[in-house]
């Protein structure tokens, strides 16, 4: 289904050429000003140059050409050559049918749809997720769910930490407080423990102990160094421990990711692409990319269009450790073997810019993606406090991802239960679907490299651009649905009918703009487009719903259509809140 732009420019463009002018100058736009006209083109501006004529003459004979329009309702020419456009109520009750009638409203799956990964967890294994983690889920599983929605096939990988010096810190950790477990006993041959031997409780309490005692102790670092060589060497022991580690560590990860409706498909780590350095390295220094700098291997990775200096990819460490490079880099040959991906999305924080360009440029020098597999990064912000700093706890601590949750949850609960009949156990279910909303919106509204304020009363306002405003003007349409069903009215079988006022029209405008928004936060990887698109929705039927009698509209024909205009509205809204990672209760 076309656009409903091009296909208001594609008649402008007509207009234009049968005026006697180039069709190119046509192009209409939302008008900049609602107050004067729906939609405007400038085209007469632009070609007074061309044709040596003063602007206003040529949006004069243009607009005479659009009397008869099908299209346009008006086009008027205005001083000193714009043209002020109104759309024909009766070809915008056929776009709108057109969207109604179609599962996704309009919008044109692509004729070669890409596989794309996107890598968006980063989380490190033993380590409980902090209000940090949250930026990179929400906005990657967006991001994964709106190129879905677009056609595109996409895998989410949670690529965790779970290879490096911190888990050797976690091995010493354990072994300080239980060094009598099998685990450390070299001479052990018979199967290990089913059990962990230890919660996930105790294990975050463990690996900042370590780590903070290997920052202060050189002999305790060099241990931790040495369980690290042993497990990644696979010593049966080390091994078995480290799967205790990543089995506790992951139900504790994925409870937490759920409680956002994060959702990964691959749950793959650095330790998942272990064996393949030395294959990756060997071809590297075969095929001349790699070569030792001050007892390190690097990659040169600088272009001569650089106006800043860009150092060396480093592959191994002077001692033949491998570093976050590697892994990822290892990452990329093993994702192009298994899946051939068109794309690849990383998040992470912004300050990670160099790293990223450095890696990507690594691996197209080194032929491990093929040339024209696009490669993207997109760092985002601070999530800050009132005070403009990084959102800490009242004592100053980094907070829980899981008590940011609850804080918001139990402020969402209170709320809810505020002059409202509801049992306990109706208003918990609502406020925990209200409190996510009020996280995600209140994260996805943002652009992501603009840092932000994380705000609790008002991001849990059901007032102004929040996840509960939204959620607030869905369930109302559905109360009004469900009141028309009481009733009598069939709302299956409503009909779409032309618009009578301003305000129903400019709903059925705002409509109209899906198709055209929903492509566009995908390839431009933008969540926050889709947050402006459904609050402009909502204060669209909002206004609508405020100046229109729906229940008490006299004419049933009309009513009918006022109903199939809100089943729209709700449809739209509800698909837009999925791909955000929401969803809408029943009643509020």
């Amino acid at each position: 289904m076309k656009k409903i732009l091009d296909m208001l420019t594609e008649e402008m463009a007509q207009a234009f050429t049968a005026a006697g002018y180039d069709g190119a100058l046509g192009r209409v736009t939302v008008s900049n000003r609602p107050d004067l006209c729906e939609y405007q083109c400038n085209g007469a501006m632009a070609g007074a140059k061309q044709y040596k004529k003063a602007p206003i003459m040529i949006a004069n004979e243009v607009a005479e050409q659009l009397k008869d329009s099908k299209v346009f309702k008006e086009a008027e020419a205005v001083a000193p050559g714009f043209l002020n456009l109104k759309l024909d109520e009766e070809f915008l009750l056929e776009y709108v049918k057109g969207m109604a009638a179609d599962e996704k409203f309009g919008l044109d799956m692509p004729e070669n749809p890409k596989m794309i990964i996107v890598d968006y967890g980063g989380a490190n294994v033993a380590k409980p997720l902090h209000v940090g983690h949250m930026r990179s889920a929400v906005i990657g599983e967006s991001i994964k769910r709106i190129c879905r929605y677009v056609g595109h096939e996409v895998l989410g990988d949670v690529h965790l930490g779970d290879w490096g010096l911190q888990m050797g810190l976690v091995i010493c950790g354990v072994q300080e407080r239980q060094p009598e477990l099998v685990y450390f006993d070299d001479s052990y041959e018979g199967d290990y423990p089913a059990e962990a031997p230890f919660t996930i409780s105790e294990l975050e309490e463990i690996y900042p102990a370590s780590s903070a005692k290997s920052k202060e102790d050189p002999a305790y670092k060099a241990k931790a160094m040495e369980a690290t060589c042993k497990l990644q060497d696979g010593v049966r022991g080390y091994r078995a421990l480290w799967k205790h580690i990543m089995n506790v560590s992951l139900a504790d990860l994925k409870k937490n990711y759920s409680s956002l409706n994060v959702d990964f498909d691959l749950w793959k780590g650095e330790s998942d692409v272990h064996d393949l350095i030395p294959e990756m390295v060997d071809y590297m220094k075969k095929e001349g990319y790699a070569y030792i700098s001050d007892g390190a291997l690097v990659v040169d990775v600088k272009e001569e269009t650089d106006t800043k200096e860009v150092p060396p990819c480093m592959i191994l460490k002077s001692d033949g450790a491998s570093l976050y490079n590697t892994t990822d880099l290892a990452t990329i040959m093993e994702r192009m073997r298994l899946y051939h991906p068109d794309e690849m999305i990383y998040l992470t924080d912004k300050r990670q810019d160099l790293y990223f360009d450095q890696v990507f440029r690594c691996a197209k020098k080194t032929g491990l993606v093929t040339p024209d597999t696009k490669l993207r990064w997109l760092g985002f912000g601070t999530m800050n406090g009132k005070d403009g700093k990084p959102f800490k706890t009242r004592d100053g601590g980094v907070m829980r991802l899981e008590t940011l949750i609850r804080d918001t949850k139990d402020e969402m609960f209170r709320k809810i239960k505020e002059g409202r009949e509801m049992s306990d156990e109706e208003a918990k279910q609502v406020a925990d679907m209200v409190a996510v909303s009020a996280l995600i919106y209140g994260d996805l509204s943002n652009q992501a490299p603009k840092d932000y304020v994380f705000d609790l009363d008002r991001f849990t306002s059901f007032e102004g651009d929040t996840g509960p405003y939204i959620l607030y003007t869905i369930v109302r349409i559905k109360s009004i649905l469900g009141k028309y069903a009481e009733q009598g009215g069939d709302v299956a079988a409503a009909q779409l009918c032309k618009p009578l006022n301003g305000s129903e029209k400019e709903l059925m405008m705002q409509l109209t703009q899906f198709n055209t928004m929903m492509p566009a936060a995908a390839e431009e990887i933008a969540p926050h487009r889709v947050c402006a698109y459904i609050y402009d929705l909502a204060n669209a039927f909002n206004h609508f719903y405020h100046e229109t009698k729906i229940l008490g509209e006299e004419d049933a024909e009309h009513k009918a259509g006022l109903i199939a205009l809100l089943v729209l509205t709700r449809d739209v809204l509800e698909a837009c809140i999925d791909v955000l990672g929401f969803s809408a209760p029943e009643r509020m």
